[in-house]
């Protein structure tokens, strides 16, 4: 049993017996006594994903490279993977998940101490009640000295062993969402990239037709000054240009900003300079089929891996709460040397075995069984989810390639048609058969003939990232689907 702390009588008592000051302090020593630490019997804590914004960030170490830098869209992803957000603090939840690993294997381990203490005491035995004639009110002062080690040892509690089985889980599951968020982080990289793509397009075809309006504009002016034509073509012509000039200036600061938002994704300074290096043409997905890639995404999706080793954390955990049932061993000792120096010491030593069994703690042993339950219910539910919404995710990426690939086809077409319709005006009103009226309504038709052709490129190829991330490939395949250098 552990040793307790001397009551002043009894601590008397020992002081007549043995009749001199060095006695009392060896005796008194005796007080270092250890205490039987009991394991809590709750599972880790898992860790909480980055949050999706926190992949649209990063943190930026590089220099600013001088002059303009070429950005290939593998350089981007290559650049990302280092300094993203996102990926930083899943690594960072790496590091807590082991954190945690290793504080429930410690609950199986033996916790030792080693002490020194140095004490000088004086006792006034009057203020202790004790008054004895012929014996000296005041005694001391006395010292001694205790060199200890301790040790505190659970040989036996399921709840921690199986707390620390689940701790490994979730150790496993934060190493398999650190592999998922590469392709996270791939894929937000290649749509800010796509992005940034279809506003350079968007503002090639912008400045066309800024050229173009301008051209009938001219037209206008010189006809009307000629007295060929009305003041209104010439207004209209105007009207035109200027349309076609916000359109310009609006995608220019669209561009300027989705640029700023691939330097956060990638990680680049904002002050760096740099052009896009890839144009991603249209270029269809071939000899790929739905089962097959479901077939690589329930292989490769590192998020579904991750959840199933929560599950199993989430089984162990459920075992543990149940286990808080049984009873637990423990051993706690201590062994050291006391006396008034260390040259006049003596070994002392403790040792204490002990079996705890719970009696009465229903109400808390149910809640936590309940909690356990829960979690593990709410596991299974997420898993089978993720399941579905993988194929789901598949097939809608097919379906929106096959439809983003009919677009581009149809856009091609009406742009081919828009401008022929537009030449055709134009010869007509250089002719002097009509007015200008068809000019303008060409050159609109054009202007949206050109613009939804870039948007069905834009939507073919996030179409494709979309499947790739799908499948769960985004970080490694991600040229096979986009190209690129």
């Amino acid at each position: 049993m552990c040793a307790r702390p001397l009551l002043p009588v009894g601590r008397l008592l020992l002081v007549l017996l043995a009749g001199a000051g060095p006695a009392l302090a060896q005796f008194g020593s005796s007080s270092s006594s250890s205490s039987t630490t009991s394991s809590s019997s709750q599972p880790p804590t898992v860790p909480q994903a980055p949050p999706q914004s926190a992949y649209q960030g990063s943190v930026a170490n590089q220099a600013v490279t001088p002059g303009v830098l070429q950005l290939t869209i593998k350089d981007a992803v290559l650049t990302g993977l280092k300094n993203n957000l996102g990926i930083i603090l899943s690594g960072e939840n790496v590091n807590q998940a082991g954190g945690q690993r290793l504080q429930q294997l410690q609950k199986l381990l033996p916790t030792v101490n080693g002490t020194f203490k140095e004490s000088v005491q004086q006792t006034n035995l009057k203020a202790e009640g004790l008054n004895i004639p012929g014996f000296p009110a005041i005694i001391g002062p006395y010292a001694y000295t205790d060199v200890r080690a301790t040790v505190d040892w659970t040989l036996l509690s399921v709840p921690s062993l199986n707390n620390y089985l689940a701790s490994r889980h979730d150790f496993e599951a934060s190493k398999l969402s650190l592999n998922d968020a590469r392709n996270l982080v791939a894929l937000s990289i290649g749509y800010a990239y796509l992005a940034c793509i279809s506003d350079e397009a968007n503002i090639a075809n912008d400045e066309a037709q800024v050229a173009s309006t301008k051209v009938s504009l001219d037209q206008a002016t010189a006809n009307h000054e000629a007295g060929t034509a009305p003041e209104l073509d010439m207004l209209r012509a105007r009207v035109d240009y200027q349309t076609q000039q916000q359109a310009l200036i609006r995608d220019q600061n669209a561009h300027e900003k989705d640029k700023l938002a691939l330097a956060r994704a990638v990680g680049l300074p904002l002050e760096q300079k740099f052009e896009l290096a890839d144009r991603l043409p249209f270029a269809p997905l071939e000899n790929m089929q739905p089962d097959e890639a479901l077939k690589v995404a329930y292989a490769t999706r590192k998020d579904l891996q991750a959840l199933e080793q929560q599950l199993k954390a989430a089984e162990l955990s459920r075992k543990a709460a149940t286990a808080e049932r049984y009873p637990s061993v423990s051993f706690s000792g201590d062994y050291g040397d006391i006396g008034p120096t260390l040259g006049h010491s003596h070994g002392t030593f403790d040792a204490v075995g002990s079996a705890s069994v719970p009696l009465f703690e229903e109400a808390k042993l149910r809640g936590d069984a309940k909690q356990a339950q829960a979690q593990l219910d709410n596991q299974k539910a997420q898993l089978s989810d993720l399941r579905g919404q993988i194929d789901a995710d598949i097939r809608d990426a097919f379906l929106d390639l096959e439809s983003a690939a009919r677009q581009v086809e149809v856009a091609r077409s009406n742009m081919e048609l828009a401008n022929q319709t537009l030449g055709d005006a134009q010869q007509r009103y250089g002719a002097g058969v009509s007015d200008n009226l068809a000019v303008v309504q060409a050159q609109a038709s054009v202007a949206q003939a050109n613009s939804q052709y870039v948007m069905s490129l834009y939507q073919h190829n996030v179409a494709k990232l979309s499947l790739a991330r799908a499948m769960g490939v985004v970080d490694t395949r991600y040229q096979e689907f986009l190209g690129g250098k």
